[in-house]
């Protein structure tokens, strides 16, 4: 940044996803090595295919692209980091309940925070994935517990004054002076650094026998970053890959699974938490070694925004995987024989309302005058049509990965009562608006639209398509209950 004056938001944003990258690397080298498997896969996958490659981002984009996990003990944390996110152009997006949606004791719930226009995304497309511990949750805590816990999570600061204050005059001037933003990137980057502060092994092990992810976040007096993720672009590869170099796998790829037809949502896979150095406080105030396994290397292949209806079509095909295995079906078979609801093409995609995409005019299209709906302009090579990307995220999955690095299944009492927490909750927490993502992908199809209509001399009306409902009869699965 050396010379450059004013440093604005997106740069701020890009470079804070740099210095967090390169603290990251030098704290859990194994994340360098997914970086570089990352990189040669890309690679790869541009030279084998380049239009496929780039179908879903430019494969700058791709390869700069980032997302972190952060884990927070209360709503005050979780506003003050908010407040950081919103000096690098990071929003508040989308609400996920991640209690029991496993049998691991997972008390969190989450949002993530990252770019919202098409502009930004396209700068720098950065997300923290942040979960906040439910303290007042009686399946995992009882009052004695959630006092004690409330109590320790009061007393320490994760976010200092001095970043707050400058987090809050770079999201009101959209920018710092060279000289603040390196101050801010210095400091903002250290508050996410493993701490090595020893650790009161009673107080630890204590939550620990609840939840693992419990400890790491009121076990401790900081907090850190809980794994930072790089984009892939064949995500298959890249467990073959990091299988070959020795490092230990999670057992599956989470969500939908590499079939023939288009790529949709999320697919994530990450290497198993390492066993990392941490010292031990023992009742006695002696100082011990010993090692903690918390953070681990995720990686995420991303595919294409689903509609309301989509959506609702891929959560009854996760439905169906799982009634598949429980009669028997190895997982990765359960899920192919579902997947063949979905349609096969980007075409019927779109055209059955599955699927988000923009439109733009076609650079060899007819003379004359155009048709006045949207799939004559679609088959008659007026426009084309370009897939949205998924840019959030899936509980499940990401409930799977944490389950899947933890090393005990922790506990819980399924018969007592859960405390509320929903949209409305996050967003009275953090103080700000929690963006809809389905209004955000909704809004950026209603602009290329748009663009469209008024490039072509129509009323936008005129080229929208109504909604349609869902896959036609020969498509839709008759052999599974609620399908």
């Amino acid at each position: 940044m050396t010379g450059s004056g004013f440093v604005e938001t997106h740069r701020l944003r890009a470079a804070f996803a740099r210095s967090l990258s390169s603290m990251y690397g030098n704290e859990v080298p194994a994340y360098t090595t997914l970086v570089e498997v990352s990189t040669q896969v890309n690679s790869d996958a541009l030279a084998a295919d380049p239009a496929r490659a780039q179908r879903l981002g430019r494969i700058d984009r791709v390869t700069a692209e980032r997302h972190g996990a952060i884990r927070v003990g209360t709503a005050r944390e979780l506003a003050r980091v908010a407040t950081i996110f919103a000096a690098l152009g990071m929003s508040p997006v989308g609400f996920y309940d991640l209690r029991g949606s496993q049998s691991t004791s997972l008390p969190i719930v989450s949002t993530a925070f990252r770019p919202t226009s098409r502009e930004a995304l396209a700068i720098n497309p950065f997300r923290v994935f942040t979960s906040v511990l439910v303290t007042d949750d009686r399946r995992y805590f009882d009052a004695d517990l959630q006092s004690e816990l409330d109590a320790f999570l009061a007393r320490r600061e994760l976010f200092p004054d001095v970043v707050i204050a400058l987090a809050q005059r770079a999201e009101r001037e959209g920018g710092l002076d060279e000289g603040d933003a390196e101050e801010f990137l210095r400091r903002a980057t250290a508050c996410f650094e493993l701490s090595t502060e020893p650790v009161d092994r009673a107080w630890y092990e204590r939550l620990a026998r609840i939840s693992g992810v419990a400890a790491d976040i009121g076990g401790v007096t900081s907090t850190h970053i809980n794994h930072l993720t790089p984009r892939v672009l064949d995500i298959d590869d890249l467990y073959r890959q990091m299988t070959e170099r020795g490092i230990t796998m999670i057992d599956e790829i989470q969500g939908p699974p590499r079939w023939h037809g288009p790529d949709v949502l999320l697919r994530q896979t990450s290497f198993k938490a390492l066993a990392e150095p941490r010292r031990f406080r023992e009742a006695d105030g002696s100082v011990v070694e010993g090692h903690l396994s918390v953070r681990f290397g995720e990686v995420e292949q991303r595919g294409i925004a689903l509609t309301r209806a989509g959506r609702d079509l891929y959560d009854r095909l996760v439905v169906e995987v799982d009634e598949r295995v429980a009669r028997g079906a190895e997982r990765d078979e359960a899920k192919l024989a579902a997947w063949q609801s979905l349609p096969t093409t980007e075409a019927d995609l779109d055209r059955l309302g599955l699927g988000f995409f923009e439109y733009r005019l076609s650079a060899d299209r007819p003379a004359g005058e155009p048709p006045a709906d949207l799939d004559s302009l679609l088959d008659g090579g007026w426009l084309e049509a370009t897939p949205i990307v998924y840019e959030d995220f899936l509980p499940r999955s990401a409930a799977g990965i944490f389950a899947s690095n933890l090393d005990d299944a922790g506990t819980s009492d399924t018969a007592a009562e859960g405390s509320l927490r929903d949209e409305g909750w996050m967003a009275e927490a953090l103080g700000r608006d929690l963006g809809d993502p389905f209004v955000l992908y909704e809004q950026q199809r209603a602009a290329s639209l748009a663009t469209c209509a008024h490039d072509l001399g129509q009323d936008r009306v005129r080229i929208a398509r109504p909604p349609t409902q869902q896959p036609p009869t020969e498509q839709r699965r008759t052999d599974t209950p609620g399908a």
